[in-house]
């Protein structure tokens, strides 16, 4: 389960440009207005002040914040309806992807993940085809100096956590879905700086492959989250140090 930051950090480096910073703010947007159907006020509503804190995270600016939780509760007559929608398919190498999207237009998502799977030997699958690979979790990132890690660990286990995982400066912290709220409230409660908070969908057994085969693959994923439909892809690949340290 590993990696995850790290790739994170990779892709945020790589997404600083003004267009794809645009295409971010894009994305969020959806994410939180998608997030405050389900009430607007972020003290209130765990899975908006989640998408919102990611928001912030980005430097997305309060006003498009706003906008978006707007939009999301029915205070904006004129935002479009959008729907969230899994798609399941294969990679090359025979990776299994996990594809969340939230769109406006079925049609087009599903042309625009047809043609990047095609394009790179891989093939959208049947709902279901792939879930079964799949546990969700709650995944917690944070930045950690070198001598944190015991604080951390004891901190983390003790709130609930299933597991906690180091990486070079930063730490991954696992749990089940439901506890994923107490878990990073007691992180923010100890001063600790949280870069990323979400579930996510994780393998019950991964794949490895050689860093060239991976790369092919993690290029694949991060073509298809640069989809303005597709918020999260989660696949089946182990994150080797030596493939992502190509990708950076």
């Amino acid at each position: 389960m590993s990696g995850h930051s790290k790739w994170a950090t990779i892709k945020r480096k790589k997404g600083a440009a003004d267009a794809k910073r645009g295409q971010m703010f894009t994305k969020l947007a959806r994410e939180i207005q998608l997030a405050a159907r389900g009430g607007a006020d972020p003290n209130f509503n765990f899975r908006l002040r989640l998408a919102v804190d990611k928001a912030k995270a980005e430097n997305m600016p309060k006003d498009n914040i706003d906008r978006a939780i707007k939009r999301g509760a029915g205070l904006d007559p004129d935002a479009g309806q959008l729907e969230e929608v899994t798609y399941e398919g294969y990679g090359p190498h025979g990776v299994a992807l996990y594809i969340q999207v939230v769109t406006d237009n079925k049609n087009r998502t599903v042309g625009e993940l047809r043609r990047a799977l095609t394009k790179a030997n891989g093939a959208l699958g049947e709902s279901g085809s792939v879930a079964w690979l799949f546990d969700q979790k709650g995944l917690i990132s944070l930045e950690i100096g070198p001598k944190d890690q015991d604080k951390v660990f004891e901190l983390a286990l003790e709130a609930g956590a299933e597991d906690v995982q180091f990486g070079d400066g930063y730490a991954e912290i696992w749990t089940a879905p439901s506890d994923l709220q107490a878990v990073r409230q007691a992180v923010l409660d100890a001063k600790h700086k949280i870069t990323d908070a979400d579930t996510r969908m994780i393998a019950k057994t991964q794949v490895s492959l050689s860093p060239a085969e991976s790369l092919q693959v993690l290029n694949l994923i991060e073509h298809i989250e640069e989809l303005d439909d597709v918020v999260q892809v989660d696949s089946n690949l182990e994150l080797s140090e030596e493939a992502l340290a190509q990708l950076g």
